[in-house]
C-alpha cells in the first residue's frame, strides 16, 4: 500500500512562538520521525506578502522559521523541507488552477468576507476597500501548494477547513474537465492543539499580541511568563487548573506525572507569583538545548540555506513531472506533441495487434487439444492418406448438417484440421 503524503505550510510572517510549536512544528515532526508517511513541509514565504509588505520583516521570520524547525529536530532526510518560493511549478500550477477557479468561490472564502464586513461596519461606501487580489485569491495559492505534491492529510486550524474543500473543489474541476492528476486532500484537524492559550487567555496568536517567542532568552521568557493574565484569588485558596493558562501552558509540555504534581499544587493553593516561576523554570529547561542549536543556526544561515535548497531539489523531483503532465493535460504542449501522440496511438495498434495474435494463437491451441484424438487417428492409421480425407469428409458432412453458432465452430474445426493434415490431402 502507498504511503500517504501530509503537507504542513508555516506563513513568514513572524517569530515562531509556543503556539506555532505546539499545534504544528511539534506534531510534524513526530509525525516525520516515523514511515507512515511521506512528509513535506515548507516556508510560506509568498503567502507571506499577502498581508505583511514589510520585506525585511518577511526575510527575518523566514530565517527563524528555518532555523526554529531545524533546531527541534527535523530530519530532512526524512521529510522535504524547502521554500515554497524555490518551486517555481507551484506558482505555474497556480495559474491553471485560478483558470478552473469561479469567481463565486473566491467570494465565499471567510477572509474576504471578514475583509468586506470590516469595512461596512466602518461605513466605507467601497466594501473592497484594502482588498488585493492577493488576499482575494490566496486560497488557490494554497491549492496549489497542496496539488503540487498531491498531498492527502493537510494538518490545519478550524478556520483553514474551507480552503482544504476549495482546493478540493479546484482539483475536481481540473481532474473531469482534463485529466485525472490531482489527489482530493483531506483537512485534519487536531482539537487538543486549537486553542493554545496567550499571555491574556486568548488564543495565542500574532493578531492578539499574545505570544510567547518559542527562542527569547531566559530573562524574556520569564518577563513574558511574569505577564500571563490570573484572578485575585490569594496564595492557599485552591485554584481551578483547567481554566488556568499557566497549567495549560505547563501540562503541554510536562508528563502525565509532571501535570498531576502541579495539578495538586493548585488545588493546595499555589500563589500565581510561584506557579509562574515554576512555569519559566520547567519551559526554561525543556527549550534550553534547542535554543543553543537555534542561535548556532541563526550564526550559520548559509548551512541553513543549504538544507533549504537541498528541499527544494527534492520537492521539484515531484513537482517537475507533475507539472510536464498537468501542461500537457491541459493543452500547454510542444508544437510537435501531436505527432508524438499519434505515435504513441500507432504503437498502441502495434500492441494491440500483437495481443490479437496471442489471443488467435491461444484460441488456435485449444481448439487443437480438441481435436487431438481425431489427428491420432490419422496419425496411427495404415493409409494416412486415405484416413486424412475421410475425416475430412466426415467433418464437411458435419459442418453442412449444422446451423449458426454450432456451425461456425465445426467450420473453425474443420480448417483447423485440413491446415494439419494438408501433407496427407
Amino acid at each position: 500500500m502507498d504511503k500517504k503524503t501530509v503537507l504542513t505550510g508555516i506563513t513568514t510572517t513572524g517569530t515562531p512562538h509556543i503556539g506555532n510549536y505546539l499545534g504544528a512544528i511539534k506534531p510534524a515532526i513526530e509525525m516525520s520521525q516515523g514511515d507512515s508517511y511521506n512528509n513535506f513541509y515548507f516556508l510560506a514565504d509568498f503567502h507571506a506578502l499577502i498581508k505583511c509588505h514589510d520585506p525585511e520583516r518577511v526575510a527575518q521570520s523566514t530565517r527563524e522559521i528555518a532555523a526554529t524547525w531545524l533546531a527541534l529536530g527535523l530530519d530532512t532526510d526524512k521529510a522535504t523541507f524547502y521554500r515554497q518560493t524555490d518551486i517555481p511549478e507551484i506558482t505555474e500550477l497556480t495559474w491553471i488552477l485560478t483558470c478552473m477557479c469561479s469567481k463565486g468561490l473566491m467570494n465565499r472564502s471567510h477572509a474576504y468576507k471578514a475583509s468586506v464586513d470590516a469595512n461596512r461596519d466602518a461605513g466605507k461606501t467601497d466594501l473592497d476597500d484594502g482588498v488585493t487580489m492577493g488576499l482575494f485569491s490566496y486560497p488557490i495559492l494554497m491549492a496549489a501548494d497542496i496539488l503540487m505534491f498531491n498531498a492527502d492529510l493537510i494538518p490545519v486550524g478550524k478556520d483553514q477547513i474551507q480552503h482544504i474543500e476549495m482546493a478540493r473543489d479546484m482539483a475536481g474541476r481540473f481532474n473531469h474537465t482534463y485529466k485525472n492528476l490531482f489527489t482530493l486532500p483531506e483537512a485534519v484537524v487536531d482539537e487538543e492543539t486549537q486553542l493554545i492559550p496567550g499571555l491574556d487567555g486568548r488564543k495565542m496568536s500574532k493578531s492578539y499580541d499574545n505570544t510567547i517567542p518559542l527562542f527569547c532568552s531566559a530573562d524574556e521568557l520569564y518577563k513574558l511568563i511574569k505577564q500571563i493574565k490570573t484572578d485575585t484569588l490569594e496564595p492557599g485558596q485552591p485554584k481551578d487548573a483547567d481554566n488556568s493558562t499557566i497549567f495549560q501552558l505547563y501540562s503541554y509540555f510536562a508528563n502525565e506525572q509532571e501535570s498531576a504534581a502541579m495539578r495538586q499544587q493548585f488545588e493546595n493553593g499555589i500563589g500565581w507569583g510561584d506557579a509562574k516561576k515554576e512555569l519559566f523554570e520547567f519551559l526554561d529547561a525543556k527549550l534550553a538545548e534547542p535554543r543553543a542549536r537555534y542561535n548556532e543556526l541563526m550564526n550559520d544561515l548559509g548551512a541553513v540555506e543549504e538544507v533549504l535548497l537541498k528541499g527544494a531539489e527534492k520537492a521539484r523531483e515531484v513537482a517537475t513531472p507533475l507539472m510536464d503532465q498537468v501542461r500537457i493535460a491541459s493543452g500547454i504542449r510542444p508544437l510537435t506533441y501531436v505527432a508524438e501522440a499519434k505515435e504513441e496511438q500507432k504503437q498502441k495498434k502495434e500492441k494491440s495487434a500483437e495481443a490479437i495474435a496471442r489471443a488467435e494463437e491461444g484460441r488456435r491451441r485449444a481448439i487443437l487439444m480438441q481435436l487431438k484424438p481425431l489427428l491420432d487417428r490419422v496419425e496411427n492409421a495404415a493409409d494416412k492418406a486415405s484416413e486424412a480425407a475421410q475425416l475430412i469428409a466426415e467433418k464437411t458432412a458435419e459442418v453442412e448438417g449444422l446451423k449458426k453458432k454450432a456451425k461456425q465452430k465445426a467450420q473453425n474445426e474443420l480448417e483447423l484440421l485440413q491446415e494439419e493434415l494438408a501433407a496427407y490431402l
